[in-house]
């Protein structure tokens, strides 16, 4: 009996250990998530329709977003045309501070218009990626798709 109880012990601390699992470290290279677009109908270059995507993100090192005016680190191109719209993420953790962080961003994208004139209804989605400081560019994300009427 002895002998069973040592293989029943052994086999549970197999189980125990083999079961702990050492979470993977959170990468420096930026990762997003889409989480929405809002509204999913617009009309043809109207104003008043304010277009918000908004993504979630991770970055290991704390380096995404910048504090130059002029540095673009958002990258929204339109499906349809292949367009990229470029903006800027500002700095979200102090220089040289290497801490994870992570939240949400949202963005506006301007009225958008017809690529071809000939329709009364043209659809379209949006393709997105960042870049931190280092460099590193996110994996892309696709958004829902986005109706535009006449």
């Amino acid at each position: 009996m002895k002998n069973k109880s040592t293989y029943i012990f052994a086999a549970s601390l197999l189980l125990f250990f083999g079961g702990c699992k050492k979470e993977d470290p959170i990468s420096n290279t930026p990762s997003i998530k889409f989480i929405s677009m809002t509204p999913s109908t617009v009309t043809k270059n109207n104003e008043a329709d304010k277009i918000v995507i908004t993504f979630e993100f991770t970055d290991g090192n704390g380096d995404l977003g910048d504090n130059t005016p002029d540095m673009k680190n958002l990258f929204c191109t339109d499906s349809r045309n292949n367009v990229t719209y470029e903006f800027r993420i500002p700095q979200l953790a102090p220089d040289n501070a290497n801490i994870i962080i992570t939240g949400q961003q949202a963005f506006d994208l301007p009225p958008q218009g017809f690529v071809d004139d000939n329709h009364t209804t043209e659809t379209t989605t949006y393709s997105i990626y960042v870049k931190d400081r280092s460099g590193n560019q996110s994996n892309t994300i696709q958004t829902s798709t986005l109706v535009i009427n006449n």
